[in-house]
């Protein structure tokens, strides 16, 4: 049991670390940039389920926050969480948990994991734009036009992927005992 639990935060760890890696992978599109960030997030939770994709999000805010350069651009701190965009990072957290939740309750399967990840990339979209219009002393409208609306495609299409192919990868992981199998 303590073994499984350490091969899963160790799991989590390398997790947290592609997404930061992910977050290295810019388009830039002001104010937020595309990132490979969040396809990262929705496979961490995706594979590693609500306890321990949690755990991988929270851990990539927690040393972003600390000052290490692992959020876009090679930037971090909590002037960067504080900032405007920092709604969307500070997101990851319940983005991750629910995705591993609905993924959880619906077996891993892809349908379920594809809804997972859909509503994950919302629930970053929304809380990322509420932030970015107080933080950022938007309107709703030019918040919704900056924050959401130039996102909402491709952050779909990256929900998908990430789903196909965590629901891909989860699987051969479990196979390989590397994870735990699904019940």
């Amino acid at each position: 049991m303590g073994n499984e639990r350490l091969k899963m935060m160790i799991m989590a760890a390398l997790f947290a670390a592609i997404m930061g890696i992910g977050a290295q992978i810019i388009i830039p599109i002001p104010p937020v940039p595309f990132t490979a960030q969040t396809l990262a997030l929705a496979l961490a939770a995706t594979i590693l389920g609500k306890r321990y994709g949690t755990l991988a999000a929270a851990l990539y805010v927690l040393i972003g926050a600390i000052g290490v350069p692992v959020f876009a651009g090679m930037k971090s701190g909590l002037g960067i969480l504080m900032g405007p965009t920092g709604g969307y990072i500070l997101s990851y957290i319940p983005a991750a948990f629910i995705i591993g939740w609905v993924s959880e309750k619906g077996g891993f399967r892809t349908p379920a994991v594809v809804a997972a990840n859909i509503i994950g990339a919302l629930v970053i979209l929304v809380i990322g734009t509420v932030w970015l219009k107080f933080m950022g002393s938007l309107s709703w409208t030019g918040a919704f036009a900056g924050g959401m609306l130039p996102f909402i495609i491709l952050d779909s299409i990256k929900a998908v992927a990430a789903a196909i192919l965590g629901v891909m990868v989860r699987n051969r992981l479990a196979s390989a005992r590397l994870l735990p199998a699904v019940t």
